[in-house]
């Protein structure tokens, strides 16, 4: 039987969490489900994990390939692999709930271009939760055609994270893909270069439950969010500035916030500043706060941060849990979530 879900699975070097995503999958999957996993070269053992779980489940397709290609041209290669109408976009670290399979099947019957499905967050461990809703919405909404700008206004921050995508194989082939290679979103702009031709549900009730603080991308993760997702964002010709913005500013490294929380993360340091951030300033007198910034000790910075979250903010437990896996985190093996 042809399959009609192709969850398709982008991985490198995650054995262990890719076993626990599969399982969870593979224990709901039908007749009209493939998993589609392209590995990037994994130096782990991923192959052994997916080998053995092929004998029991022929569903698996496997592709290693030689080297290292990135995360979007592997999750593009997934879909191209794909025989499925649909494709689920599906992190290697996260974990399907109970009955999310049948019910992107059954949505997916209404002919929809695109799902969102929502999520929860958890810590490392799979713990303690973190949010019970990554998008804060009370019930099932559709976008026509013509709203697309609303649903990017709406989605936008959670569609981040990729694993909430499920879209049509044939309208992600149809679209420009190359451009947006090296993004670490490929999925954003494939979906939003231009209005979708038909609807597109979100789904309210979390189907995916997310493994936070685990991203691959954790000590790269100044460059993505100061540069790489906002210069995605402002390249998408379509959409308002004002929806643009309230995604996230043009240059959001300018606000002297932004960089004290970065440089309490350690993901800004000196190194970060001359090799990011010093050629984008023009005017040498407003190179001083950024650099000084960089050059402020980070463990009092970090003990500042966690001390903040910890007495006035105590329900934002994320950026709790990116302090604390700080490499200038004082306090060792936190029990939000470690890397």
């Amino acid at each position: 039987m042809t399959p009609h879900l192709s969850i398709c699975i982008a991985t490198l070097n995650r054995a262990g969490f890719l076993k626990e995503t599969l399982d969870s999958i593979l224990d709901q999957a039908s007749d009209e489900v493939e998993v589609v996993i392209v590995d990037g070269a994994s130096s782990d053992g991923t192959e052994e994990v997916v080998r053995g779980l092929q004998l029991r489940f022929p569903c698996i397709r496997y592709l290693r390939r030689e080297k290292a290609m990135g995360v979007d041209r592997d999750f593009d290669a997934a879909v191209q692999h794909a025989s499925g109408e649909y494709c689920w976009l599906l992190c290697d670290d996260d974990v399907l709930k109970p009955g999310a399979v049948a019910k992107v099947l059954s949505e997916t019957r209404r002919g929809h271009s695109l799902l969102v499905v929502n999520a929860d967050v958890w810590n490392a461990g799979y713990s303690k939760l973190l949010q019970e809703k990554r998008m804060k919405i009370d019930g099932d909404r559709v976008y026509p055609p013509s709203s697309n700008e609303a649903l990017f206004a709406d989605t936008a921050e959670y569609l981040t994270f990729i694993g909430g995508v499920v879209i049509r194989r044939d309208l992600w082939m149809a679209r420009e893909r190359e451009r947006y290679f090296g993004t670490e979103f490929v999925h954003v702009g494939v979906i939003f270069q231009s209005p979708l031709p038909g609807t597109a549900l979100v789904i309210s009730k979390p189907l995916i439950s997310i493994r936070y603080g685990m991203a691959q991308w954790t000590e790269r993760s100044f460059d993505i969010w100061m540069f790489k997702w906002p210069e995605l964002v402002w390249s998408l010709p379509y959409l308002s500035d004002n929806v643009k913005y309230r995604a996230t500013r043009r240059e959001p490294w300018k606000l002297l916030k932004n960089l004290l929380v970065y440089r309490a993360m350690g993901a800004y340091s000196s190194k970060v500043y001359h090799d990011k951030v010093r050629g984008r300033i023009r005017e040498r007198g407003r190179r001083a706060v950024p650099f000084l910034v960089s050059m402020l000790p980070g463990r009092v910075l970090n003990l500042l941060g966690v001390a903040y979250f910890s007495l006035f903010h105590r329900q934002a437990l994320m950026p709790l849990v990116d302090l604390m896996n700080s490499r200038f985190c004082i306090f060792g093996n936190p029990k939000v979530g470690n890397r």
